[in-house]
C-alpha cells in the first residue's frame, strides 16, 4: 500500500519488547525499556497504548501531530485498544480492520513465526477472539487473504478523493 500510497506516511510504534532477528529501531519498532516507556505514558508522550500480549506497545504522539499539521496523511498500526483510544480523540479518523480469511490461518500464520512459547501463543490467540469479535466497530474491513487484493481495498479506502476534506481539519489524515 505505501508504495502505491507514497504520500502517507507510517508511524513507527514504541514497544517493550525485544527486537526479533532483522528488526531495526526506529524503521520496524522503537524498542524502549520498561522505565522508558513509562516515561512516556507519564508525560502523555503517547497518542494510545495498550499491553498485548505481555508486552507494551504504543504510537508516539508528537510525529502524528506534527504530520497532520503539515496536513499529511499517517498510518497507524494499532490494536483495538489503541483503535478504540484513537476513536475517542480523534472520532473522524478512518479506522481499518484488517482482518484474517479465517480463524485456522490466523493460528497458521502466527505459529509459523515462531516467535512465542505456548503460553504466549494461548494468550495471544485468545485476544484475537477479542478483537475479531469487534470488527464491527471500524468503518471497513479488509480480509487478508491475498495480499495484491486487500492492498486494493486499502488504497481505495485511503486513497478516496476527499478523504481529508471530510474529515474534521485538525483530525485530517489519521488512519
Amino acid at each position: 500500500m505505501r508504495a502505491r500510497l507514497p504520500q502517507v506516511l507510517f508511524s513507527v510504534s514504541a514497544t517493550t519488547r525485544l527486537p526479533r532477528a532483522g528488526e531495526v529501531d526506529g524503521v520496524n519498532y522503537h524498542f524502549v525499556t520498561d522505565a522508558q516507556f513509562d516515561e512516556l505514558v507519564s508525560t502523555g508522550g503517547l497518542l494510545e497504548w495498550a499491553t498485548y500480549a505481555g508486552t507494551r506497545y504504543g504510537t508516539p504522539r508528537q510525529p502524528v501531530l506534527d504530520a497532520l499539521a503539515r496536513g499529511e496523511t499517517m498510518l497507524l498500526e494499532i490494536d483495538l485498544a489503541g483503535a478504540r483510544q484513537i476513536r475517542a480523540s480523534f472520532p473522524s479518523a478512518l479506522q481499518v480492520f484488517i482482518a484474517p480469511p479465517s480463524w485456522d490461518e490466523l493460528e497458521r500464520r502466527l505459529r509459523g513465526r515462531g516467535a512465542e512459547n505456548e503460553t504466549q501463543m494461548a494468550t495471544r490467540l485468545a485476544q484475537a477472539k477479542n478483537e475479531l469479535a469487534a470488527e464491527g466497530e471500524f468503518d471497513a474491513v479488509v480480509v487478508n487473504d491475498k495480499v495484491d487484493e486487500a492492498v486494493d481495498q486499502l488504497v481505495e479506502f485511503v486513497g478516496l478523493p476527499g478523504r481529508a476534506t471530510t474529515m474534521a481539519p485538525n483530525m485530517k489524515g489519521i488512519l
